[in-house]
């Protein structure tokens, strides 16, 4: 058996015996009072661990979802329990079977499964029909005939109490009224069903909560089957009791709803009593975080779908490069707090940027070719073996060729150089990366001035850029073998929006959107060992970032990279 000792700032597992011996160890809040819970004398002793992650089939998962799954998964994980995988589907109007299929292959890519505990909201439903007609029985709930508007105007302030004049109404009457609603004999609005809990209560949620609303609306699993759906804050603890969830782990706007979790919880008959525990949800700056706001950009086309590499959703960020285990040491590292904050987004840039300098391996790609001829080169190729990753030294190398013709990229030559401009004009000497030294001897231009052609001359002493004489030579530029590439199509991004904060309440956040967010690049050029990639491959393009083929435009003969992430990190640790 395995004890848990909480301390301000670790959570410290023992095994029984081995007071001495510890498990693990975490410092996170909610593990804290997780291993209280399971500890001696806790709410939850001796029980396994039990979590669940309740997303609404109503959108694609984003960057913010995944601090709650991670939380959700990762909790029952630390503890050695279970996660169930439950669709909050209780609003019929909203909800898609595209949406429940790509959140369970969401959670997939992350690295979670919630085994054979997948479960629907609706699932639910007629159980929790009789729950709340035991709430009438035992007096505790009421059929209201107040509309939207006078439901309002009765809510009443601080310090006046709401009304409602069908409040004391009998408890057969509500209870006739409430198997009516469900038979379809009412209009929308007509009626609904409250707890009876305090009309005083500082708390508003409190002040007879609406439990169920008539809808006539058709539901993607039950049809029209029901004309009447519980609210959330009735549909959702219900579904946590009979799963035998121990511990319900939520965003902080639900902390104000917990003592209403916990009356339903207290008052109807089911069969277990989770425990409520709130974390800060995750802001990022340059981003919008609201379903419906991305939704938005989706069907109003500002964006090309839920997958466009610009959005924060997790199947933009994987089509766009972003890595699991990127994303997982984000969510890690931001913590889990009570108090809400903005992470810059240059962070979750840097995570990814980590991940994937240790694993993704290196290629050159030219973006904006301009030729470049080496005039003494003679006619032929030879090949050189360059590492797959510096970083990785098992990664091994693969092949890359060299002639007389060869594309680099158009700014690395300066016919006249400013200062401290150390690539190629004439007279000056740079290292083809992994190639030879070269010195730049002119240019060719076409009848408009422009820059068609670089000439160079290269030195046959300096094979892998080496310089047996010692010679300093500063620059070091990458190029690609113009007898043996591929063209390829580069899309690189930006952020969504230039205003950091495109949700303030004061803006519009579609008037934030960053018309240079995507810029196309054709006729680009990369290594002919490129020409087998395909998705979820991503590289380190020398000198250029971190690419990632294209999930939905690549395709043999049509090769297309998203640039992921770029090499500078800006993000100040």
């Amino acid at each position: 058996m395995i004890f848990y000792r909480a301390t301000r700032r670790k959570v410290v597992a023992f095994m029984a015996n081995e007071a001495s011996t510890p498990v693990y160890e975490n410092s996170n809040f909610i593990h804290n009072f997780v291993a209280e819970d399971i500890g001696p004398g806790g709410q939850f002793e001796g029980m396994r661990v039990h979590t669940r992650f309740p997303p609404e089939p109503n959108g694609y998962l984003h960057i913010g979802h995944c601090k709650a799954l991670i939380i959700d998964f990762g909790t029952a994980e630390k503890f050695g329990g279970i996660c169930n995988l439950r669709m909050d589907d209780t609003n019929p109007t909203k909800e898609d079977v595209e949406y429940v299929d790509a959140i369970q292959e969401d959670i997939r890519w992350l690295g979670f499964d919630w085994d054979d505990r997948f479960f629907y909201g609706s699932d639910y439903f007629e159980q929790t029909y009789e729950l709340a007609e035991g709430l009438i029985k035992k007096g505790l709930a009421y059929v209201c005939e107040l509309s939207p508007e006078e439901f309002k105007e009765r809510r009443g302030d601080v310090g006046i109490p709401a009304t409602s004049p069908y409040r004391d109404r009998p408890i057969e009457e509500s209870l006739d009224l409430f198997r009516r609603m469900r038979k379809g004999e009412f209009g929308e609005g007509k009626m609904t069903l409250r707890a009876k809990i305090d009309l005083a209560s500082g708390n508003f949620n409190m002040r007879d909560p609406v439990l169920y609303r008539i809808k006539y609306a058709h539901h993607h699993r039950q049809g029209n089957r029901w004309c009447i759906y519980p609210m959330y804050d009735f549909a959702h603890p219900i579904p946590d009791a009979l799963e035998g969830i121990t511990h319900s782990l939520c965003s902080l706007e639900y902390e104000d709803h917990r003592p209403l979790y916990n009356w339903v919880i207290e008052n109807t008959d089911v069969p277990s009593k989770p425990r409520q525990i709130e974390f800060a949800r995750l802001g990022i700056n340059y981003t919008v975080m609201s379903k419906r706001k991305l939704r938005k950009l989706v069907e109003e086309k500002y964006v090309s779908g839920w997958d466009d590499p610009r959005m924060p959703t997790l199947c933009g960020l994987r089509r766009r490069g972003y890595t699991p285990q990127s994303i997982r040491n984000f969510c890690d590292r931001i913590g889990v707090a009570k108090a809400p904050s903005t992470v810059e987004y240059g962070f979750l840039e840097s995570c990814l940027r980590e991940d994937l300098n240790a694993h993704a391996p290196r290629r050159m790609a030219v973006l904006r070719p301009v030729k470049l001829t080496v005039t003494n080169y003679p006619e032929g190729s030879e090949t050189f073996d360059v590492e797959n990753n510096p970083v990785d030294p098992e990664s091994g190398t693969h092949p890359v060729t060299f002639s007389r013709n060869l594309w680099i990229e158009a700014d690395d030559f300066m016919e006249e150089p400013v200062k401290k401009y150390n690539r190629l004009y004439p007279g000056n000497e740079v290292r083809l990366k992994g190639a030879y030294v070269v010195k730049c001897t002119g240019c060719v231009k076409d009848e408009k001035g422009n820059v068609t052609e670089v000439l160079c001359e290269y030195d046959p002493e300096t094979r892998g850029g080496n310089t047996p004489d010692g010679r300093k030579v500063r620059g070091t530029i990458h190029w690609v073998d113009a007898d043996n590439c591929l063209d390829a199509e580069i899309r690189l991004y930006d952020n969504l929006f230039s205003d950091p904060d495109p949700d303030g309440s004061d803006k519009d956040y579609l008037e934030c959107l960053n018309p240079n967010s995507l810029e196309i690049l054709k006729g680009c050029k990369v290594e002919s060992a490129l020409k087998d990639a395909v998705a979820p491959m991503s590289f380190q393009f020398l000198r250029m970032g971190y690419f990632a083929v294209d999930s939905k435009h690549s395709e043999p003969g049509h090769l297309v990279f998203n640039r992921a992430v770029s090499l500078k990190d800006s993000f100040k640790k």
